[in-house]
């Protein structure tokens, strides 16, 4: 007799076949980074979903904007100008120094600094894992974003991108555990590396002893080592210095100089190569011979020239001159 339910294998066996498979995928991910392409097309797969989930945020923002009072608005806008003003003071001044600047690199014959090509990107959508900081970006490999691409906001560095889609990517933020960036301690140059700690607000400064010349307030910019985040861009500032005794390096924290949980919009850095600086145009060396070469063709004859008749010619300038040093004598 059939019986009316087929039994298939225990939830015990099912679950350990899936811990195996799940486990074997996450290594071979790790090491050849083979699923990359299968992430890719499933992102892009779920993009409309998380566009529609993000959807009622973007309806209370346009909601928040539209029911503002007029007054309001007005204030807003007054204010915005007054800022918009002085940010054109700011960037009058900087285009001053930068011409300025790009005047003397000429005249050292210095290789000219690097540009950096900026595009905007929105948030939509945020890891809810506590032991992950990543983000989600509106924009993906058709905007030209690469894996790596670091992501500033408008006070500094926020992370960079891990994972991309074709219309989406995914960053990874500076305070994550598994991320690490090198810096540079503004007041001094000393070079280090800031480790995320998994709080969104703390970074950590590891491996660093006891007499190193920093304090607490002190600026940590990028230093362009390692070619992922552009030199010069505002990180962290610290906020915990402590020298414990027995213990061989200072315990270092910092907070990120970023808005990593208030920003909305983020922006995407190419980082360009520096132009090669063109070589100077020396004028051709023109090989002139030398007199004893001179001589020495004359003498040997390689010029064409017979040595009987240079003598002869030498000889007869002599008698010429002969009765001259006589009358200068008389």
């Amino acid at each position: 007799m059939q019986t009316l339910f087929i039994r298939g294998p225990s939830a015990t066996v099912r679950m350990f076949v899936l811990v195996i498979a799940s486990v074997a995928l996450m290594t071979v991910d790790q090491r050849w980074q083979s699923l990359e392409l299968a992430r890719s097309t499933l992102s892009g797969v779920l993009y409309p979903l998380q566009y529609t989930i993000d959807l009622p945020i973007r309806m209370y923002y346009w909601a928040d904007e539209v029911l503002s009072t007029q007054q309001a608005l007005l204030e807003k806008n007054r204010e915005y100008e007054a800022r918009h003003l002085e940010n054109r003071v700011q960037l009058q001044k900087l285009d001053i120094i930068e011409k300025e600047n790009e005047r003397l690199r000429k005249l050292l014959g210095a290789i000219p600094k690097t540009t950096e090509r900026l595009l905007i990107s929105e948030i939509i959508n945020v890891d809810v894992d506590p032991y992950k900081q990543l983000i989600v970006l509106n924009k993906g490999q058709n905007h030209d974003v690469y894996q790596g691409q670091p992501i500033i906001d408008a006070l500094g560095i926020m992370g960079q991108v891990v994972h991309v889609g074709p219309f989406s990517s995914t960053a990874m933020l500076i305070t994550d555990a598994s991320h690490a960036i090198p810096v540079q301690i503004n007041r001094t140059g000393l070079r280090a590396i800031a480790f995320g700690t998994g709080k969104m607000d703390q970074l950590s400064l590891r491996h660093l002893p006891h007499n190193v010349d920093i304090k607490v307030g002190d600026l940590l910019i990028t230093s362009g080592l390692g070619e992922t985040f552009p030199p010069n861009f505002p990180v962290a500032i610290i906020s915990k210095v402590e020298r414990p005794a027995g213990e061989p390096f200072a315990v270092i924290e910092a907070n990120p100089h970023a808005e990593l949980e208030k920003s909305r919009e983020v922006l995407l850095v190419w980082r360009n190569a520096p132009e090669k600086a063109e070589p100077e145009t020396s004028e051709p060396e023109i090989n002139e011979p030398k007199i004893s070469e001179q001589v020495e063709e004359s003498a040997t004859g390689e010029t064409g020239t017979d040595p009987d008749s240079v003598s002869e010619e030498t000889e007869a300038n002599k008698e010429k001159l002969a009765p001259r040093n006589r009358g200068g004598r008389e």
